[in-house]
């Protein structure tokens, strides 16, 4: 018995350093690169941390179908991920609601997972659904910052980050909801899982109005007849 509760605590202080060292070197990753382009913004710099975050996340995922291994790695360096990014938003003045608490939500719900030792498979599942859309919607955000805003290039990167993030979210999201509300964890886990799907629903919502606007848009701009779609933008 006192084996088992030792392996359980070296388990846990084990988690403990994975999520320090992940917020230590999400950290020194994103000092890099704001020395490498200094003279772009602050969001610009935090954006490519998230998309080499978003890449290494689903890689991992990937890899955690094969070797069983992986889920901790994955889970630890996404936890420690969220909570260099949540002090980043603070910090950089682009903190707002649903971000924070989407973040803050992955935060608790990751933490729990590693706590209660449960929901380890479905909170892979839910990492590479959550982060297979990312890297296009940081790529649409940085083709902006580079001269890109308006081009066909970047109408491709909000449209495929769209789609991606529609079928995703939307449809593998509802049904890995109900497999966590299914399974025998605890509470706070599935309370976790409800409230990153309603804010997965409002950005769906956002994602709509701008998928309407950018092709009202592009119609003007060919010439061709407006239509009925309301002429609402997302930024």
């Amino acid at each position: 018995m006192i084996m088992i509760m030792a392996m359980a605590m070296g388990e846990e202080y084990d988690a403990v350093n994975q999520i320090v060292l992940g917020v230590i070197s999400w950290t020194t990753l994103f000092l890099f690169i704001r020395k490498v382009f200094s003279k772009r913004s602050f969001g610009f710099c935090t954006r490519i941390v998230s998309t080499i975050h978003a890449i290494s996340a689903v890689i991992l995922a990937s890899l955690s179908v094969e070797d069983w291994s992986c889920p901790r790695q994955a889970l630890a360096a996404t936890l420690g991920y969220f909570i260099y990014d949540l002090i980043c938003c603070f910090l950089g003045g682009g903190s707002n609601f649903d971000n924070s608490f989407h973040h803050l939500v992955c935060i608790v719900g990751i933490g729990a997972g590693f706590a209660f030792g449960k929901c380890g498979s479905e909170q892979v599942a839910t990492l590479f659904i959550l982060e297979s859309s990312t890297p296009f919607l940081h790529v649409r955000e940085l083709l902006k910052e580079l001269g890109y805003r308006d081009t066909n290039l970047n109408l491709a990167a909000d449209i495929t980050f769209a789609l991606i993030f529609s079928v995703a979210r939307m449809v593998g999201g509802p049904y890995l909801l109900f497999v966590t509300l299914s399974a025998n964890n605890p509470m706070l886990i599935k309370a976790m899982a409800v409230g990153l799907q309603l804010v997965s629903a409002f950005w769906f919502y956002k994602i709509v109005k701008m998928v309407k606007y950018k092709l009202t848009k592009t119609r003007e701009k060919v010439g061709l007849p407006p239509t009925s779609l309301q002429n609402e933008k997302l930024d």
